[in-house]
C-alpha cells in the first residue's frame, strides 16, 4: 500500500541567514513570491531572508513574513512538482503555511495574516519583553513543577510539549532566569531559543482581539485533499 504524503512546516527559531536564497534564483515562480512578500510587508524582507544580519531577520514583524515566504516557496516546488500533500500540519506559526498547504489560504492572505501576527506580536513584545527556553530531557510533570516555582519572578508558562523529552517554557525573562537555574541544578539542558519574545504567553494577550478582527477580513476556504 502507497504511503501517504505529510507537510510539516516549521515555526520561529528555525531561520537561518542565506534561506530561499537558491531557490529564488533557481525558480521563476519562487522570484515572484519572495517580490510578493516584499511588497506585501513593505520592506525588503527577501534581502533579509537571504543577507541578513540575523539580529534583523530575527526580529518576529520580519521573521514571520521571512519563514512563511520560505516555507511557501518549498510548498510551490513541490505542487508544481505533482507532490502534493495528503495531510498539512505546522509548529506554531507554521500552521499558517499548513493551511496554505491544504487550501485554506491563498499565499497572499497566508503572507498578509503572518505580516499582521508579527507587528502584532513585535509590538508586545516590546511593551512586555520576554524569551522562550528549550528543556531538554525533563517530563512534563518536572517541568511543570520548575514553572510554578519560577512564577514567582514574573509571568512564565509552558508553550510547547514537543516530545516526551523537550518542551519549551516561556515568559518574563526574570522568571525563565530563575527555571534555567533550577533544570540546570537537576543536571539537564536549558536552551534559549532565538526569538524576540514570549510567544505562547499570557504577555501577548494584548494582541488578540486586533488579530481576531484582522483575521475576520480574510478568506478560508473548505480544505483540499490531494
Amino acid at each position: 500500500m502507497q504511503g501517504k504524503i505529510a507537510f510539516l512546516f516549521p515555526g520561529q527559531g528555525s531561520q537561518i541567514v542565506g534561506m530561499g536564497k537558491d531557490l529564488c534564483e533557481r525558480f521563476p515562480d519562487v522570484r515572484e513570491l519572495f517580490e510578493k512578500v516584499d511588497s506585501i510587508c513593505g520592506k525588503p524582507i527577501s534581502r533579509l531572508c537571504f543577507d541578513g544580519p540575523m539580529e534583523e531577520l530575527t526580529i518576529t514583524e520580519n521573521l514571520q513574513p521571512a519563514i512563511s515566504v520560505v516555507s511557501l516557496a518549498c510548498l510551490q516546488i513541490l505542487n508544481d512538482s505533482g507532490i502534493k500533500p495528503d495531510i498539512s500540519a505546522g509548529h506554531s506559526l507554521g500552521e499558517y503555511a499548513a493551511l496554505a498547504g491544504a487550501g485554506v489560504l491563498s499565499q497572499e492572505d497566508t503572507l498578509r495574516l503572518v505580516r499582521k501576527r508579527g507587528e502584532l506580536m513585535q509590538r508586545e513584545a516590546e511593551a512586555n519583553p520576554g524569551g522562550m527556553v528549550a528543556v531538554m530531557g525533563m517530563g512534563i510533570e518536572e517541568v511543570e513543577a520548575i514553572v510554578r516555582d519560577a512564577s514567582r519572578e514574573g509571568p512564565i508558562a509552558i508553550a510547547n510539549h514537543n516530545t516526551a523529552e523537550q518542551i519549551v517554557i516561556t515568559g518574563e525573562r526574570q522568571a525563565l532566569s530563575r527555571a534555567t537555574v533550577m533544570v540546570k541544578e537537576k543536571g539537564k539542558k536549558a536552551i534559549p531559543l532565538k526569538v524576540s519574545g514570549a510567544w505562547h504567553s499570557p504577555l501577548m494577550k494584548g494582541a488578540v482581539n486586533e488579530c481576531r478582527e484582522f483575521m475576520e477580513s480574510v478568506r478560508f476556504s473548505p480544505p483540499q485533499s490531494r
